[in-house]
């Protein structure tokens, strides 16, 4: 490997890029043992930029360079260099129009990042630094261009011709030859870059928005698994209808269109417009196909959806805020299936998996922040940490903030973000502001790791019928963090008190906002000694030390009015 493969890299170390992208025009020439890929780009310098820097670096990876221009003129071998790392133009203008012709192989990408050939089909990997490998780009998510695609390849082998965005035109090119057209009106960044050639089948259906506008949806799969979609279709209906009922979200494209293959190396991806997934995740047959596989691909075909608005339309800044995307499309994607399903049974199990793994995860060796501090590799930062840690993080704030003003503060997200690459703060920022809660030390959450642990005690004044409940929190050291230097967290804190018969006793409040080290919340005027049901719905990802008998936990599984608790 490369020295600057084995470089640690600092969210502190953030620099605004030097150059900006406004265009990036794609010309694909497709062929059996090997693709030549022509790129234009408009370029100019970024007034932002705190160093003015003459020259430009391009990532590149395993490519081999046939030509770059400026301005239409080729660049002799002194005006730029070429390493394992990338290009570098020299004293470029500040504005100018670069086009790079590469080669690449996509046969030999065994790696399947970037443009690779299997089973016939020729598919892309973007996410996270996978373009570097197409061509000689900026490859970083806070860099945003509109991207016309053009797809040339044999028409028998590869028929179906699919990127980003609208099909604006197709064509014969000749020679047993022939051509697609793509062009997608949204800025993003490269790694959000999607194309699949090859010889697949598609299901078809409509969606008419709620603005009377009627999207295409295709489904394509390879033959013989046409009869297994129709699952897959439907919940991609029900997703885009949620996202308009309870965000006012709509659709922005005329086609929504998902791949299935077998040979994909991630799960899912959502690339704009054009998912591309492994198709356990899509196909389903009724003689095979169990009640949690059904579940399954529902809530994983709503989660690339979501994505068109939180992570596509406003995309994270740089890796570093990985959970901005999603964790926030976790938990729309949870709450998505609590709606659709059972809403205790859906909390149960997402509560399961954060136990089971997440808990496990903060305290290793590996344990690190919703939001890293540093990193070598990113792609060991896809963890349960940033996705599900991160969905609580987000709950969180809904908790605090209400159905109201969280919407609220969704809406103005969307409005001053729109077509951005942001931050994790942008996002609370937005909240706070929408709503006037004050979330400052409720960002902790994304900065210090470990999951933290509660102790509970309580008093009973008989005569003075006053219940007085002691909260201590704390959390363990972890790697690069030790317990004394970690602050108090901003906990939310579902609760209810039960009587003697089993029913809730109105006390004016079901959450508590724990803020310090140790906390005491006095209840007045109780008429017995009741029975504390503390963390409903598992309202923040906190271990509870155990104080309760054997009998009271008994009553609370009888009488508890919480699912989740009972």
């Amino acid at each position: 490997m490369s020295e600057k493969q084995h470089s640690t890299i600092y969210r502190k170390d953030y620099q605004v890029p030097g150059f900006l992208i406004n265009q990036l025009d794609l010309d694909f020439r497709l062929g059996q043992e090997s693709c030549v890929v022509n790129a234009k780009s408009r370029i100019k310098r970024n007034v932002s930029a705190a160093e003015n820097d003459r020259d430009l670096f391009l990532n590149g990876d395993s490519l081999e360079l046939l030509s770059v221009a400026i301005n239409g003129q080729n660049l002799l071998s002194n005006q730029y260099h070429l390493d394992e790392k990338g290009l570098t133009l020299l004293q470029v203008p500040d504005r100018f129009v670069l086009e790079v012709s590469t080669r690449v192989f996509p046969d030999k990408n065994t790696a399947l990042e970037g443009l690779y050939r299997s089973s016939g089909n020729f598919c892309t990997q973007c996410e996270a630094e996978g373009f570097r490998k197409i061509t000689f780009y900026l490859d970083r998510p806070d860099v945003m261009a509109r991207f016309t695609t053009r797809i040339e390849a044999d028409r028998e082998s590869c028929p179906v011709l699919l990127s980003n965005g609208n099909l604006v035109d197709t064509g014969d090119a000749g020679g047993g030859r022939h051509f697609a057209l793509w062009d997608d009106p949204f800025p993003k960044p490269c790694y959000l870059f999607a194309l699949v050639a090859g010889d697949l089948v598609c299901i078809k259906d409509k969606f008419v928005t709620m603005s009377g506008r009627t999207i295409d949806l295709h489904i394509y799969v390879e033959s013989g698994n046409l009869d297994k979609c129709e699952h897959a279709i439907v919940s991609l209906q029900k997703s885009m209808a949620w996202d308009e009922e309870v965000f006012g979200l709509e659709y922005d494209l005329d086609t929504y269109m998902i791949v299935a293959v077998d040979d994909v190396n991630m799960g899912a991806m959502e690339n704009k417009g054009l998912n591309i997934f492994n198709s356990k995740y899509v196909l389903a047959s009724k003689e095979t196909a169990t009640d949690q596989d059904y579940l399954g691909m529902e809530g994983v075909i709503a989660h690339e959806y979501f994505h068109n608005w939180t992570g596509n339309r406003v995309t994270c800044r740089d890796w570093f805020q990985l959970s901005l995307k999603e964790g926030l499309t976790v938990f729309r994607d949870q709450e998505f299936s609590s709606d659709m399903n059972s809403r205790p049974v859906q909390r149960i199990e997402d509560v399961r998996v954060l136990r089971s793994f997440q808990f496990r995860e903060d305290a290793g060796p590996m344990a690190h922040p919703v939001r890293p501090d540093s990193y070598v590799e990113i792609n060991n930062f896809y963890t349960v940490t940033v996705y599900n840690k991160g969905a609580e993080v987000i709950r969180m704030i809904h908790t605090l903030l209400g159905i109201d003003n969280f919407r609220k503060g969704m809406d103005l997200y969307f409005q001053r973000h729109d077509g951005q690459a942001v931050t994790c703060d942008d996002f609370v920022a937005a909240m706070a502001d929408a709503s006037g809660v004050d979330l400052d030390q409720f960002k902790y959450w994304y900065s210090q790791s470990g999951t933290p642990a509660l102790t509970v005690t309580e008093q009973w004044q008989e005569k003075d019928g006053k219940y007085r409940l002691t909260i201590r929190q704390s959390c363990p050291s972890t790697p690069s963090q030790s317990s004394f230097s970690k602050k108090a967290f901003h906990i939310p804190v579902r609760f209810g008190l039960l009587d003697s018969k089993g029913h809730d006793i109105d006390v004016g409040m079901t959450l508590l906002e724990l803020k310090e080290k140790e906390q005491t919340f006095d209840f007045e005027n109780l008429p017995e000694k009741p029975v504390l049901s503390l963390l409903r719905d598992f309202s923040a990802p906190v271990k509870v030390a155990p104080w309760q008998h054997r009998e009271q936990l008994a009553f609370l599984m009888a009488n508890d009015s919480d699912p989740f608790n009972r």
